[in-house]
């Protein structure tokens, strides 16, 4: 007999959750069981329109539900944590959507709550479950690019809606937060831990960073410059620079047409990556971990450092100086 799914519970009705549903119907190992938002109609009309079983009228009573093992959080950003927290305090095991939180200290106090009640807790940055990825950190170990020199990482896209939750600075939007983030984590992976960042932002009309760009150090001398925006024609791209050669990322974060280009003083080579949804795989690893049979991809230590330089980098780019970390 086979091991049970993971029983998903899903709390908004957001549309990054078409993603995440289209992953779960790929996988036999978890199931979408219920969802919950603040309206009990929007909740049954989502249900209805996504073959899922049970809609709740608020996050309270998705909790209670003592047939879901998990929940998925893609609320605002501002709500994730108080809701992690909750989920974990309820007994359910967490996939929360990236960023966890612009404030470090936020996400330490969550993980505490996951190793207290025994849950998983991980960070929904689904780019890092991709083969693109594996074949691009496979690539760096084996050095064959020589020692690491550069980073250049990009994420953006245009946004006018000011209505959209990303725009709202009540509820932690930011280009950094919502895009900027995944360059952070793609320069992070694989450089290390920064020493220093210094970062200039443009303000929009509603109070959040609509164009943020950032130099970051590392050890080694290894420096990483990213740039992310709202207001900016969409870019989606990685280039990793080392002292023998370069790798391009043309899709990095969704990984829809994945790929690496590999290119050298003597010419250039493609190679290519089977695609595979990002969202089955980490959902599958939550489910893994929660069944014990493979730790989390993504913990404590990844978590808590991606917010530590968030935090950073937000501070630098009020001050208008360069901080250490």
């Amino acid at each position: 007999m086979g091991i049970e799914p993971v029983r998903f519970g899903v709390m908004s009705t957001a549309k990054i959750n078409e993603l995440v549903l289209a992953g779960a119907r790929e996988s036999k190992r978890v199931e979408i069981r219920a969802v919950a938002s603040r309206e009990h109609p929007r909740a049954e009309s989502y249900a209805a329109a996504h073959g899922i079983d049970r809609a709740y009228g608020s996050y309270e009573a998705l909790l209670a539900d003592s047939e879901l093992d998990a929940v998925y959080i893609s609320l605002p950003n501002s709500l994730h944590m108080e809701w992690t927290e909750r989920a974990l305090e309820a007994g359910k095991h967490v996939l929360c959507e990236k960023p966890l939180s612009r404030r470090a200290v936020e996400v330490e106090r969550a993980f505490d709550v996951a190793e207290r009640t025994g849950r998983v807790f991980a960070e929904a940055f689904m780019w890092r479950h991709n083969p693109q990825t594996a074949k691009l950190q496979e690539l760096i170990r084996s050095d064959a690019l020589g020692d690491l020199r550069q980073l250049r990482a990009a994420f953006s896209y245009t946004l006018t809606d000011e209505q959209n939750v990303r725009l709202r600075a009540d509820l932690d939007g930011g280009a950094l937060m919502d895009v900027g983030c995944y360059c952070v984590s793609g320069a992070r992976l694989l450089a290390g831990e920064p020493e220093t960042v210094f970062a200039s932002q443009v303000i929009g009309p509603t109070g959040v960073d609509v164009r943020l760009a950032a130099l970051l150090r590392f050890r080694g001398d290894v420096i990483a410059q990213i740039h992310c925006g709202f207001d900016l024609p969409t870019e989606s791209r990685l280039e990793v620079i080392g002292s023998r050669g370069s790798v391009v990322l043309r899709d990095p974060w969704h990984a829809r047409k994945p790929g690496l280009e590999i290119r050298r003083e003597d010419g250039s080579e493609w190679i290519s990556v089977e695609p595979t949804n990002s969202y089955r795989l980490e959902l599958e690893n939550l489910a893994d971990a929660i069944r014990g049979v493979s730790a989390p991809l993504l913990g404590r230590d990844d978590a808590v450092a991606q917010a530590r330089v968030i935090e950073a980098l937000y501070s630098s780019a009020a001050s208008g100086a360069a901080v250490s970390l």
